[in-house]
């Protein structure tokens, strides 16, 4: 896919903003950069909005929503966001589909929503889950730090007799667990590369807990728990920045009809509720988010799963607070988690989300199968075991992955292709919002200066225009709004405002009505994911009944030839559509 910058490598956040800044001047028409909010070490939440300023302002088209790095180390969501952004604009006017959507619809991205994050992930050897700001540390444990040099954290194995593990002895260089009967022996505990920090005299060691402990994806408002249920949740809903910012920006966005979240890893395509069975959710909307998935499928090759019936493997005490949660059970917005990369899939061993518990025996064949994946694919990324002399420890060895660059993101050389597929994937989500249009406007002459005003409304788009039945019962669906305004015209043609004679009602623009509304409302139009359809009567397929997708509605007007009707259909997801009607 054609693009002005390259997506071989992870961008900090100096090339981030330049990148996001040349799209904004070069093409000014095309791309409006803000910034979202400012973190606590003064970088830019940047939000870039895509639509053709020339065809009408972003806030009258159908609305979408891309963001990436809610988790600081996943990196690979904010490549892929910025994948899509340059894709649209580098190829707008040449491409049929980039140029329809920035024509025809608006798309907000957030490439980066924690760039505090994700800079310490990228600059340093540590990892972290959303954000290096310190909540609630504990002292003492075992913490990781890059003790070798390399610029990387990875295993540490430890000779100890009361080790849980021993070499493999098909392949020293990896390792099994020690059975239960084996008292004899080299036994090992394996921690992350690190340095112990006294915690209470006990000589039994355990992992320190993290500093940066806040979870930005379990501090939206929707199903949020406090720390001691849901650890990361922060002291109360939207307690960060970064997270409100978010949440503001899409309640000042009412167009937003969809939304994709990135995230890493695993292969998936996660589809909510996340918080109760899918069987709880409206039957229609469940089978709209299968559907918008399956082009998922197709695109990146992702497994679409409900979060909560497959993805939560404990569903009593599930991760909630989820921004995806959010979207669609307060807003009624369909969202989707998109979990970039599946080393395992790539080894040729993919996890079966299936299985509630998988036998350890399976996960050590998978972690082997990724070893030799990466030596022959990654070998930059791998180290073999090397002694080293701790200084607690003593004698230890220090080997493994760069697991930032093998399982939580791909390595480089693999990034490109994730991008691209996900860029094909959010096309085709995007072109699925609801679409009004205004298939017919017409005039009848019923007598000497009477009319009769028709004209069909449509949403030629997949969903509805209240997007889900979700949104509904939130009492979140807003109508569909059809007006009228006119303007008359003179003995010599020239346009000017027809005055009412009789008191009959009259729109702001100086038309008399004889019946009907100025502003006529449909509470809904279907989209075509509502059509009913199947394989009827000896194998034929059929249309069992059309979607409800399109309304006539008529008035009776009093005017004179040459008047001229706008008839305007606005609804918030599914933007604005205009005609004009001769007398």
């Amino acid at each position: 896919m054609k693009t002005t910058f390259a997506y071989d490598h992870y961008y900090l956040y100096k090339e981030l903003e330049s990148c996001l800044k040349y799209f904004a001047e070069k093409y000014p028409e095309l791309a409006e950069l803000n910034v979202n909010c400012v973190t606590a070490e003064g970088r830019n939440q940047y939000l870039i909005t895509l639509t053709n300023q020339k065809t009408g302002p972003a806030l009258s088209k159908p609305g979408w929503y891309l963001d990436g790095n809610i988790h600081a180390g996943e990196v690979t969501s904010s490549m892929a966001a910025m994948h899509t952004v340059d894709w649209l604009l580098t190829n707008y006017g040449s491409d049929r589909a980039a140029t329809k959507l920035l024509d025809e619809y608006c798309l907000y991205v957030l490439p980066r929503v924690s760039p505090d994050g994700a800079e310490t992930y990228l600059t340093t050897p540590l990892t972290l889950r959303s954000v290096n700001r310190e909540y609630q540390p504990e002292p003492g444990g075992l913490y990781p730090e890059d003790l070798d040099g390399d610029s990387v954290i990875r295993m540490m194995r430890i000779p100890t007799p009361y080790g849980a593990w021993k070499k493999d002895p098909a392949d020293e260089s990896l390792m099994v667990l020690r059975a239960p009967d084996e008292v004899d022996g080299s036994f090992y505990d394996i921690f992350p590369e690190g340095l112990l920090e006294a915690y209470d005299g006990s000589e039994n060691l355990k992992l320190k807990k993290s500093a940066w402990g806040l979870d930005f994806n379990r501090n939206f408002p929707l199903g949020w728990f406090p720390d001691a249920r849901q650890p990361g949740a922060g002291p109360y809903p939207l307690s960060n920045p970064e997270t409100k910012a978010v949440v503001d920006f899409v309640l000042a966005h009412p167009n937003i009809g969809g939304a994709a979240i990135g995230h890493t890893s695993g292969g998936l395509l996660l589809y909510p509720p996340g918080t109760r069975s899918a069987k709880s959710a409206p039957e229609a909307d469940i089978a709209a988010f299968k559907a918008i998935a399956e082009m998922g499928r197709q695109e990146l090759g992702y497994l679409p799963m409900n979060i909560f019936d497959t993805f939560m493997t404990d569903q009593e005490n599930y991760d909630s607070g989820a921004l995806d949660d959010w979207f669609y059970q307060s807003q009624g917005i369909p969202a989707y988690t998109v979990e970039f990369w599946d080393i395992a899939k790539a080894a040729g061993v993919p996890v079966d989300w299936n299985t509630k518990e998988e036998d350890p025996k399976k996960e050590l064949e998978r972690f082997a199968a990724c070893v030799k994946w990466v030596k022959e694919n990654a070998p930059e990324y791998w180290l073999d075991w090397t002694p080293f002399e701790h200084p607690v420890f003593g004698q230890v060895e220090i080997g493994g992955f760069c697991t930032k660059f093998t399982h939580q993101n791909p390595p480089p050389a693999f990034l490109q292709k994730e991008c691209e597929n996900d860029t094909r994937f959010n096309i085709r989500f995007a072109l699925a919002c609801p679409k009004l249009v205004i298939e017919k406007a017409a005039s009848e002459k019923l007598a000497e200066g009477v009319y009769k005003l028709s004209v069909t409304v449509g949403n030629r788009g997949y969903l509805p225009t209240n997007l889900t039945d979700e949104a509904v019962t939130l009492k979140k669906a807003a109508p569909v709004k059809v007006s009228l305004s006119a303007e008359g015209a003179d003995e010599e043609g020239a346009a000017k405002g027809v005055e009412a004679s009789d008191g009959s009602p009259a729109v702001k623009s100086g038309l008399s009505l004889l019946s009907g509304k100025e502003m006529e409302e449909i509470p809904s139009l279907s989209g075509f994911s509502r059509t009913n359809t199947g394989i009827w009567y000896y194998g034929n397929i059929s249309t069992g009944a059309a979607a409800p997708a399109k309304k006539t509605l008529n008035w009776i007007v009093k005017g004179k030839p040459g008047d001229v009707i706008t008839v305007t259909a606005s609804q918030e997801k599914a933007g604005e559509a205009k005609a004009q009607i001769h007398l």
